[in-house]
């Protein structure tokens, strides 16, 4: 039984921290408005004793665990997390300030073997990882969703249409590096986490229901067992604008002032972006100037920056100034896979025909589904698929190569079909 239906038979005091009944819509069908966490908001917990004390009950705990983490996005350097939400059947929610607790990996332990419920797990992911926190088995609401069918898949939108409650979601972006945190947004960060099992628990009836619930497993799986994502080979590149870039010597000026933003966003642990904006690097690379005198001419350089911030900058320029031609940046980025699809049609015009044939196909068959075409296939495994076949492209040749570019058996069932009578259509 959930935690929602154990207190069913309660009178709905959502402004006074009373459960939610079993159906969160009214008899109009509006939702109704989620304000209060049924045990109230707990405290934060940011000492060790305090968090031996969480361990212990959620250890202690059954059933699966629904775990949230906010970070502090465009505000601090990075993508830590700076608070940790769960809640379990028998432990109830607890909320723990990495900050105060840098080291999570007791909880992390005790939660081994557990089912943790996260929305949009990859994204979470990552920063839980980096405080010692990594479940062994999962399920993704959000991407659950995504397998169902449904249209709107963030969590507000998926509590209200599968629950019927409404989440309150004004304090998503704020900077959760702020201590102490406000009262309104420690009782936002306990409601992500109040309804998560129960929205679990409708999922997995709903993807049971239309046949997919084992390749959500599958999904999950794969999330679980992936590893940390590799660093980024020239983060640079994506400076926003980068396309305006054509010059080497320009390239050179960005590279440079990217580089030298990020030793200063990194030493003052801000983001990036409030150091020096990605449009005043691309102005600077577009110019070229010569003199602090020019660079403050330039957007984003303007008067309000001290002699020292533009001197700093005009350095970065300087040095990407005289760089020898050997040195200096290659357009582009090393293609390791199949080139863009709109250059097919003159590269090889055989691909492109098989790329189009492949496109239609999935497009008609995750329609018939009613799930996203990037969930039932990624893009990038038709295109390599696509871009060099195999030489024999029979069901068995088909499966082999999906298997090998990392598609899940699900999905290789699924598609083998219909990519296997594309290619063999345009061989």
């Amino acid at each position: 039984m959930t935690d929602a239906q154990e207190t069913a038979a309660e009178p709905d005091l959502r402004t006074t921290g009373g459960g939610p009944p079993d159906d969160g819509v009214t008899a109009d069908g509006v939702p109704i408005p989620l304000l209060e966490p049924r045990e109230g908001i707990p405290p934060v917990v940011s000492t060790p004793e305090g968090l031996e004390s969480v361990v212990a009950a959620f250890a202690a705990g059954s059933g699966p665990v629904a775990v949230d983490a906010e970070r502090a996005s465009g505000y601090r350097y990075g993508q830590r997390a700076y608070l940790v939400q769960l809640r379990r059947q028998g432990a109830g929610t607890a909320l723990v300030d990495p900050v105060g607790c840098p080291d999570l990996s007791a909880l992390g332990d005790a939660l081994t073997g557990s089912e943790w419920i996260l929305h949009a797990a990859t994204q979470d992911l990552p920063c839980l990882r980096e405080i010692g926190m990594l479940p062994t088995r999962l399920f993704d609401t959000e991407l659950a969703g995504r397998l169902a069918g449904f249209p709107r898949v963030g969590l507000g939108a998926m509590v209200e249409s599968v629950l019927g409650y409404a989440l309150e979601k004004g304090h998503s972006a704020v900077d959760w590096s702020t201590r102490p945190l406000p009262e309104p947004w420690l009782r936002y960060a306990a409601l992500d986490v109040e309804l998560l099992v129960d929205l679990r628990d409708a999922l997995e009836k709903e993807l049971d229901r239309q046949g997919k619930l084992e390749w959500a497993r599958q999904e999950f799986d794969a999330i679980a067992s992936a590893p940390p994502a590799p660093p980024r080979k020239d983060p640079w590149r994506r400076t926003s604008g980068m396309h305006k870039v054509r010059r080497r010597r320009q390239m050179a000026v960005v590279r440079e002032l990217w580089t030298a933003r990020d030793k200063v966003a990194q030493r003052r642990d801000v983001s990036p972006g409030k150091v020096l904006g990605d449009a005043a690097i691309i102005e600077a690379a577009l110019a070229l100037p010569l003199t602090v005198q020019a660079l403050t001419a330039l957007p984003g350089f303007g008067h309000r920056m001290g002699r020292r911030q533009l001197e700093q900058w005009q350095a970065a320029v300087d040095r990407a100034l005289a760089l020898p031609e050997g040195e200096l940046p290659q357009p582009g980025q090393p293609v390791t896979g199949p080139p863009p699809p709109r250059s097919w049609a003159d590269k090889d015009p055989a691909a492109a025909a098989r790329l189009s044939a492949a496109r239609a196909a999935v497009s008609v068959l995750a329609e018939q589904l009613n799930l996203p075409q990037e969930n039932l296939i990624t893009p990038d495994t038709v295109r390599r698929l696509c871009w060099e076949p195999p030489a024999e492209p029979g069901p068995e040749a088909v499966v082999s190569a999906l298997t090998a570019l990392g598609a899940r058996p699900w999905q290789v069932e699924q598609v083998t079909p219909l990519l296997t009578r594309a290619l063999q259509a345009t061989a």
